[in-house]
């Protein structure tokens, strides 16, 4: 009964999702009663107040040490800026997975689709996989190396921006 309940409680709601250890399940279900339509409200473990958290990219710069994005922050950021003309399906940056679905670059009329790997949290080429598909099958190999290279370049410079600051 209670490996169910704590199955319920990782499953249930988004502060189990990001929370090892943090509040009893009564208390979070009481905060979500207490704000019942504000879904960006989590609890930070060891917290007994909401913290809130505006976007996905706050898991990048949070304080809290329970929370462990393991993949490399300027690639991840590059591939949603170079291939900003494909929607995103999904998105998990604990694992480093992005899932975009089909659309058109600007100037083309042939359709893309993508899927990025982001596996190791060094600004490396070896870090990033990238993988294309067209309506008629696999992206050549050309049109995915002119990819890669792109979201290489804009991590680079997004990575010199960032120590300029």
């Amino acid at each position: 009964m209670i490996t169910i309940g704590f199955g319920l409680i990782g499953c249930g709601g988004s502060a189990g999702v990001f929370n090892k250890v943090g509040p009893s399940a009564r208390s979070q279900k009481a905060l979500r009663d207490k704000n019942p339509n504000d879904g960006a409200q989590m609890i930070a473990a060891g917290e007994g107040t909401p913290k809130k958290r505006e976007t996905i990219w706050d898991l990048f710069t949070s304080p809290d040490q329970n929370i462990n994005v393991r993949v490399n922050k300027y690639l991840w950021n590059a591939s949603l800026e170079t291939l900003n003309f494909l929607p995103v399906e999904s998105a998990d940056p604990f694992t480093g997975v992005l899932v975009l679905g089909w659309g058109r670059a600007p100037g083309s009329s042939r359709s893309y689709r993508a899927t990025v790997l982001v596996q190791d949290p060094a600004l490396d080429a070896r870090s990033l996989k990238l993988s294309i598909q067209t309506r008629g099958g696999p992206a050549s190999a050309e049109t995915t190396r002119r990819i890669e290279d792109a979201i290489l370049t804009r991590a680079r410079q997004l990575r010199i921006r960032d120590k300029n600051l």
